[in-house]
């Protein structure tokens, strides 16, 4: 197959996926004919050719997928029914602190905030598939380490940890939920924050919402 064929099948393959293709996912869709360096090339390649558009080729951390711009998301939300999901600022501080020091325990979590996590929250983010337990702390007890998934790393466009940003210090870190200046948990009430969504090329019931941690 000549190049030209191959990223006509791959672009095919990328806009019609359900989920991000890995590279191993991409291979298979040409018997191994492709190794993984002309296969990088090839996505390159068609990343190139749909920049300056309203939807563009991305690497994250389970693969590449087609998504809409930013740009395009105050146009693509006019035709949602349905308000982007809300969530406490307990859940939201409590993703972040998981984000910034997993693998965590919940004990860790209090310790930070200075109140008590509810497993109402860590349900929520379970739920939503942006956390999971991946091991046990050898102490007594062996509390559940929390840590975050690939999917909460696709939704924030990211392909790794290290491109989260940067942790903030002093009282923005307080702000953020990373420190807690007291034990009043004021932070479970309901929060009017509203998360921008991401939105595949093609949309399926993965798609998903974004949360800002800067």
């Amino acid at each position: 197959m000549d190049p030209h064929e191959a990223k006509v099948v791959l672009e095919a393959a990328l806009l019609t996926a359900q989920q991000p293709l890995s590279l191993g996912d991409i291979g298979r869709l040409f018997d191994g004919e492709f190794d993984g360096a002309a296969l990088n090339a090839l996505l390159d390649e068609l990343r190139g050719d749909w920049q300056d558009r309203g939807v563009e080729l991305v690497h994250l951390a389970s693969g590449w997928r087609f998504q809409s711009t930013p740009a395009m998301r105050v146009y693509l939300e006019r035709l949602s029914a349905d308000r982007p999901p809300r969530y406490s600022r307990a859940v939201l501080e409590t993703l972040a602190i998981i984000a910034y020091r997993q693998p965590v325990t919940r004990g860790d979590i209090e310790e930070i905030r200075g109140v008590t996590v509810s497993s109402q929250v860590v349900r929520a983010l379970e739920e939503r598939g942006w956390i999971e337990v991946v091991g046990h702390r050898e102490v007594p007890g062996r509390p559940e380490l929390l840590a975050t998934t690939r999917a909460f790393l696709d939704d924030l466009g990211l392909q790794s940890l290290q491109q989260l940003p940067a942790l903030a210090t002093g009282e923005d870190a307080r702000a953020s939920g990373l420190s807690a200046p007291n034990g009043k948990d004021e932070r479970n009430e309901p929060q009017e924050l509203e998360l921008p969504m991401t939105h595949p090329a093609e949309p399926t019931e993965s798609s998903s919402s974004v949360v800002p941690l800067s």
